[in-house]
């Protein structure tokens, strides 16, 4: 039985009911902690032997080397190979949308030079090796290998490794794939805090990355934030989020499959739909009631929308961008009939989905823009992942012998304003004397 809440913003404790809703910590407990802080040490002490233990005994293997759990290139174009035509088509168009989005956040390198001959610049360089996790559960996310990819090689990453759980030694031809389209240099049947500790500090056999990137399960968040500081992260991601704000334009079978696109994901994923329109929110429940019934993972739905979906009665459209704002949702759907104008106000949003064709699972699989998004109410402060992500930016500066002097007395003076004389006599020694 379909069971999800039904708030109205002219409730008493409409704000509290809210924040109850919204409230999530997606890591850890203590218990948690420590594990994940033995596995890392136990990884940097014994490298590949412990990784081969940890991966016999939670993926219920019996390897006893990491040549055992490694598919180099070839492997990967072997696996392209074995899936359907069709399904190998959709991959390699997906990439090509999203390699096409995402050439255009490359950055350059840039410099102007001052009247005095001061050069002052940027330079822009790409990571050397990045790290993507992939979840082994039980949906091959083939779709999360493309995003976190293919932006690190729009970037110039040359070498990008994957490191993937394969549970009774399986793992999916259509993730293997993925990994081909997308160019991955090579794929480590690994999983777990382990994996995460693999790439942030190497093994014999698995390097050291500079950045880990791509979503896991409370020890694989634990992992990353535990590495934080040796190697970059992309984020601490919280369960998917999907807000589709309607003005009863779009029909309500629609939106019901929209609401479940996110509900299937797990049952701690949040749906949330608002509208101003108690006659529209009756009937998208009443369409929902029916449809779940058809749904292959309908007991994940049902609990989803149970714990953490909300149907929202709002009582005008500057009440409902208000929500979008306060909530700043990883997936916002504006199901009205003028979005781009609804869309100038939204301040907190991870990705904005405007118009009734425009499906949330659309930029999930081959939009273009990345699917990779902040989570948990972190749209105010975070942006999806892009070639930014993969990208540094060096400071770029050479003084010429007049921008010295000038310079160098402007320094002088404000380190001794600061106490630091070291810091003003080696700025002085460049003024004309």
């Amino acid at each position: 039985m379909l069971t999800v809440s039904k708030l109205n913003t002219t409730d008493k404790d409409f704000n509290q009911q809210l924040d109850a809703l919204l409230s999530w910590e997606s890591v850890s407990n203590h218990e948690v902690l420590h594990t994940v802080q033995h596995v890392i040490s136990d990884i940097r002490q014994r490298g590949d032997d412990a990784l081969i233990d940890y991966t016999n005994k939670f993926d219920r293997v019996s390897v006893s080397s990491m040549s055992e759990l490694t598919i180099e290139a070839q492997g990967l174009a072997d696996a392209a190979a074995r899936i359907p035509a069709a399904q190998l088509e959709a991959l390699k168009q997906a990439a090509e949308r999203i390699e096409r989005y995402h050439n255009k956040q490359v950055s350059e390198s840039w410099q102007y030079t001052e009247a005095d001959g001061t050069l002052l610049g940027q330079k822009i360089t790409p990571m050397d090796r990045v790290g993507l996790y992939v979840p082994g559960g039980t949906a091959p996310l083939a779709s999360s290998v493309l995003m976190n990819a293919l932006p690190a090689k729009v970037a110039g990453v040359p070498e990008v490794v994957m490191v993937t759980p394969a549970p009774d030694g399986k793992v999916s031809d259509f993730t293997l794939a993925a990994a081909h389209v997308a160019g991955i240099n090579r794929v480590f049947l690994v999983g777990g805090a382990q994996a995460i500790a693999a790439l942030a500090y190497g093994t014999q056999t698995v390097a050291a990355c500079d950045k880990i990137v791509g979503p896991g399960n409370i020890f694989v968040a634990t992992a990353k934030r535990e590495v934080f500081g040796k190697v970059g992260i992309d984020m601490i991601a919280g369960p998917s989020e999907i807000m589709v704000v309607s003005d009863g334009t779009t029909p309500a079978s629609w939106l019901a499959e929209d609401m479940f696109s996110q509900a299937e994901h797990d049952t701690d994923a949040q749906s949330i739909l608002v509208t101003t329109s108690a006659e529209h929110l009756a009937e998208v429940e009443a369409a929902m009631v029916e449809q779940v019934q058809t749904h292959p993972r309908k007991e994940i739905i049902l609990t989803s929308l149970k714990d953490r979906g909300a149907l929202i009665l709002a009582q005008s459209e500057e009440e409902m961008i208000e929500l979008i704002n306060r909530i700043a949702p990883e997936h916002l759907e504006l199901s009205v009939a003028e979005p781009q104008k609804m869309a100038q106000q939204v301040r907190h949003a991870g990705a904005i989905f405007m118009g009734k064709y425009t499906a949330e699972s659309l930029g999930d699989y081959c939009a273009g823009p990345n699917h990779v998004l902040p989570t948990s109410g972190t749209a105010r402060f975070s942006s999806p992942l892009g070639v930014y992500d993969f990208q540094k930016r060096s400071s770029l500066i050479m003084v010429s012998e007049e921008g010295g002097d000038t310079l160098g007395k402007i320094a002088a003076e404000l380190a001794r304003g600061e106490q630091l004389e070291a810091h003003a006599r080696s700025a002085e020694c460049r003024v004309k004397k």
